[in-house]
């Protein structure tokens, strides 16, 4: 079975080497900048590796970029709002389901303590664990 993220991963690795090339960084630099290594760095913009909330948020600190910019390439703000590939090729939840998940996902939103980049970051965790597809 084909990987349905492999698509986006790539996408992702090739804005964040543009990004970086537009930003006169070698790879070397930007792994020093985000405390990353080298070939971990090589293997993200290669579509090899999906990297995590906390790596995309360096990686943006480092490229000069909002952390949103990256989490949308990334898939994690499409899976906010519900759109990016089943991972497991079935249909999306059931109407149930989705206005329970919506419900949380408001409440989250409307939390005045977190920046628009914690709230994406935890609706896209909270995505991810309720098995969302």
């Amino acid at each position: 079975m084909t990987d349905p993220w492999q698509a986006q991963r790539e996408a992702l690795g090739a804005f964040i080497r543009t990004q970086r090339k537009m930003a006169n960084l070698s790879l070397r630099q930007l792994a020093e900048l985000t405390s990353l290594s080298n070939p971990y760095l090589s293997q993200v913009e290669r579509g090899l590796h999906q990297p995590s909330v906390r790596v995309l948020k360096a990686i943006s600190d480092g490229l000069n970029l909002s952390a949103e910019t990256l989490l949308a390439q990334a898939g994690l703000i499409d899976a906010v709002t519900g759109e990016g590939p089943d991972t497991d090729g079935a249909g999306r939840a059931d109407a149930g389901e989705r206005g329970r998940n919506a419900r949380t996902e408001d409440v989250i939103g409307a939390d005045e303590r977190l920046s628009d980049d914690q709230k994406a970051a935890l609706i896209a965790v909270y995505r991810s664990m309720v098995g969302q597809s």
